[in-house]
Formats: structure tokens, sequence, C-alpha cells
């Protein structure tokens, strides 16, 4: 199941949420029981990986990310 981020306009305040997609924009109750509205928010998901798991370069194409000819950063 997705886990899904909703966050209350009027303070800031953000919940996390594990809810099945076709739930994904459905009302989401106020956990203080203020009445406070809140509306799903844009998530971002970033993996970091590479031979020891911390971050590397990604490579597709003939160069890399880093601006450099395959193989001329030392990353591949």
């Amino acid at each position: 199941m997705p886990l899904y981020e909703y966050v209350c306009e009027a303070d800031g305040t953000v919940l996390e949420l594990m809810r099945p997609m076709s739930q994904a924009d459905a009302p989401v109750d106020d956990p203080a029981g203020k009445g406070r509205t809140f509306v799903r928010k844009m998530s971002t998901f970033a993996a970091k990986g590479g031979p020891s798991g911390g971050g590397g370069h990604i490579h597709s194409g003939g160069c890399c990310p880093c601006g450099k000819n395959a193989g001329g950063c030392g990353m591949n």
C-alpha cells in the first residue's frame, strides 16, 4: 500500500497515511479532532544505490549526469 502525505494548509501540520490508491484523495479525518482540513501533498521518492549502498551516479546513455563522458568521472 502506498504512503501518502497530507498537509493542513492552515497550520502546516503534515500527516503520513498508508492508504489504497483508490483512497488517495479521500478526505482525511483530523487526528487531533480540531476540524482541520488536510489535502494531499505532492511527494517525491528517492533511492540510493551503488556498490557500497551509498549515493552514486546513475548512468544512462553515453554520458554521465556529472557532465563528463561515460567513464570520465570514475564512478562507472
